[in-house]
Order: structure tokens, then sequence, then C-alpha cells
């Protein structure tokens, strides 16, 4: 089966709590519940959460081969050139998410050090973010 790593940065352990119109009302563990759901059984999904930017660089060198990266890197978009250098060395599809829409937020968070590595990125819709990028890798193996 296909594996697929959806990856989440610092502080996204903490939806739930964090402000609502930027970042929805479910936790991170409902998030994945509706994405378990949503899979239908196309992917082996691997959920990997951190606050340590070692340990997600870790974890991307561990799934260098899989089919699909859904990378949402939280802050570290904006600052980590370790998380970019992890992330371009992996082969499978990579899709950024973010809940928010970053590009239109503040200044700093326009900085954005994944994008041009990422085939394509889905942002601004919550949850939805996240469902939207799975869909895409779903329409991909249907259309392959």
């Amino acid at each position: 089966m296909r594996k697929v790593l959806i990856l989440n940065g610092p502080n996204l352990n903490m939806l739930g709590k964090r402000p609502k119109e930027h970042y929805g009302t479910l936790t991170l563990a409902e998030i994945n519940q509706r994405l378990m759901e949503a899979n239908e059984g196309y992917f082996d999904l691997e959920f990997f959460q951190s606050n340590s930017e070692g340990e997600l660089i870790t974890r991307l060198q561990q799934s260098m081969d899989y089919f699909g990266i859904l990378i949402n890197p939280a802050s570290y978009t904006h600052t980590s050139i370790g998380i970019r250098d992890a992330l371009e060395m992996c082969n499978g599809i990579k899709l950024e998410i973010h809940l928010s829409k970053v590009d239109e937020r503040e200044a700093f968070r326009r900085v954005n050090l994944i994008r041009d590595i990422c085939e394509k990125c889905f942002q601004g819709k919550h949850e939805n973010s996240y469902l939207e990028a799975l869909n895409y890798l779903k329409e991909i193996v249907k259309n392959s």
C-alpha cells in the first residue's frame, strides 16, 4: 500500500485552544480522524507532530520514498532551512498545508521556505485544507 506521511509542526498539538478565526475549532486528533475516514483505504496514513525541528527533520528522513507527504510545518514554514532541505530530498509528492491563509497574514508569514519545492499548497480552509490535499493525492492515484 502507498504510504503517506501527514507531518505537523509546532503548536499544532494545541489546536482547539488556538485562535479559532485562524485555526478552526477541531483538535489535531479530530483532524487526523477525519483524514482516516476520508482516506477510504487509498493509503497507509502515518501521522506525526512535533514541536521540535530536529524531530520533524528526522521523520522526513525516514520517509524519503513515501508516495506522498502532507506537511504543515507551521511556523517552521518561515524559518527552517533544515526542514526544507530534508523535504527536498523526499521523492514523493509533497503538498504544503496551512489551516489559515498564511499569505494574507502578518508580513513575516509571507516568507515561505518550502513553497517552491511542494507541488501544491492548500491553505485557509481549516481542516478542509488537509482534506483537499488528501483528495488531490487520491485523484493522482485514480488517474494513473
